[in-house]
């Protein structure tokens, strides 16, 4: 290794051998690779794709088939680094981004470098995530934060950065009415970054906890239709897994959606320049687009189904275009402003802290606890 401070040879690691088999176990400690940094991790944020892999062993077409570390939502201090690499970074707190492209392809000299087809992407099958104590990444994704990011905060960039790119994608711009359908942790992340880029946002939730951590952060809330009615009441919330189909963006499934089938902009509701669905839910998709004005554009940021019901009239009559996000591109430098800022909120969110030893606890804490928005694992240990 190049620079270096006092680093054991072995460490505990997060490790899903099989669905429902999530162990922690000791490996030894990864050196650094030459271009690489070595990081002591201090936060995870659990992902609902953790989730997923944790009860299915599969999203999509990205299966289990040998043991692997979960976790791609992650923070740290550097501790070593490999050759090529400044020494001077070592003990730097870093936010780690999870991805390492090729750097070569067409996409990736075009800034689109999160559609590389040889993406490496922690806790991707087979590739290791970050929930263990140490993790060895790329140097340029190991990107450094100002003390006024807290370690979880330096984690929940991950899902600040899925937030931003869907904004992007969504062009809002100065005095554009935006929609948040879900407010789960990327729909709120979103509707506060839409918030700073000088939109007028409405979250629509319909669990009552989680309208209340939107309105808690200033933002319009409204429930699931205009009639202010929880439509989620008596509703069966037992046997089905919001988590199916799950992405790897860290868009919650689980937020709620309107099965009214009302158009939201009727009786005098002005529409919505731009819709950000965060929810995953098929209802919130089609009532979403319905609340497009003429010329509105929608990002498609949670999946919950492999096929989405689309109404071609509103398509079609409005001119409304449609788009889905994968993940980010350069995303990390304004996640840090924003959070460094205090633009968005991500310390004040209700999260609750676990040790690494009870990492099986965190990844199905979200589904026990709806108005819980981030379960985060300490592998270092909680701060006191």
């Amino acid at each position: 290794m190049g620079g270096v401070s006092a680093v054991p040879s072995v460490m505990r690691a997060a490790v899903l051998r099989a669905p429902a088999e999530l162990v922690v176990e000791e490996r030894p400690v990864p050196r650094p690779a030459p271009g690489e940094v070595l990081v002591a991790v201090t936060a995870v944020g659990v992902c609902g794709s953790d989730t997923h892999y944790y009860r299915h062993g599969r999203i999509g077409e990205h299966v289990l088939r040998s043991p692997m570390v979960i976790g791609h939502e992650a923070g740290g201090r550097v501790v070593a680094v490999g050759e090529a690499v400044d020494p001077g970074r070592v003990g730097q707190r870093v936010s780690i981004e999870p991805g390492v492209p090729c750097f070569v392809c067409r996409w990736c000299v075009s800034g689109r470098y999160n559609l590389c087809p040889e993406m490496s992407f922690h806790a991707t099958p087979p590739v290791d995530g970050s929930m263990q104590e140490y993790v060895a990444v790329h140097a340029a994704m190991a990107h450094p934060v100002p003390d006024t990011v807290s370690d979880v905060a330096a984690a929940m960039l991950e899902p600040l950065s899925v937030a931003i790119w869907a904004v992007r994608c969504g062009e809002v711009s100065l005095g554009d009415r935006v929609l948040v359908t879900g407010a789960g942790p990327v729909g709120l992340l979103a509707a506060q970054v839409a918030r700073a880029a000088g939109g007028a946002v409405t979250v629509r939730e319909p669990d009552p906890r989680r309208r209340s951590v939107a309105e808690g952060l200033g933002l319009t809330v409204q429930g699931a239709d205009r009639s202010g009615a929880d439509p989620t009441a008596g509703a069966d919330r037992s046997g089905a897994d919001p988590t199916a189909g799950a992405d790897r963006s860290g868009a919650d499934p689980t937020a709620g959606a309107d099965a009214s089938g009302a158009d939201p902009t009727a009786a005098g509701g002005t529409p919505f320049a731009v819709l950000l669905e965060c929810s995953g839910h098929l209802d919130a998709v089609a009532d979403g687009l319905a609340a497009l004005q003429p010329a509105g554009r929608a990002v498609l940021v949670g999946m919950g189904a492999d096929e989405v019901r689309v109404p071609s009239s509103v398509l079609q009559d409005r001119e409304v275009s449609i788009t889905g996000t994968f993940r980010y591109a350069g995303t990390w430098p304004t996640a840090i402003e924003l959070a460094a800022s205090g633009q968005v909120v991500l310390d004040g969110l209700p999260v609750r802290l676990f040790d690494l030893a009870d990492a099986a606890d965190a990844v199905v804490a979200g589904q026990e606890d709806p108005g819980l928005v981030k379960a985060i694992v300490c592998p270092g240990g909680r701060p006191a």
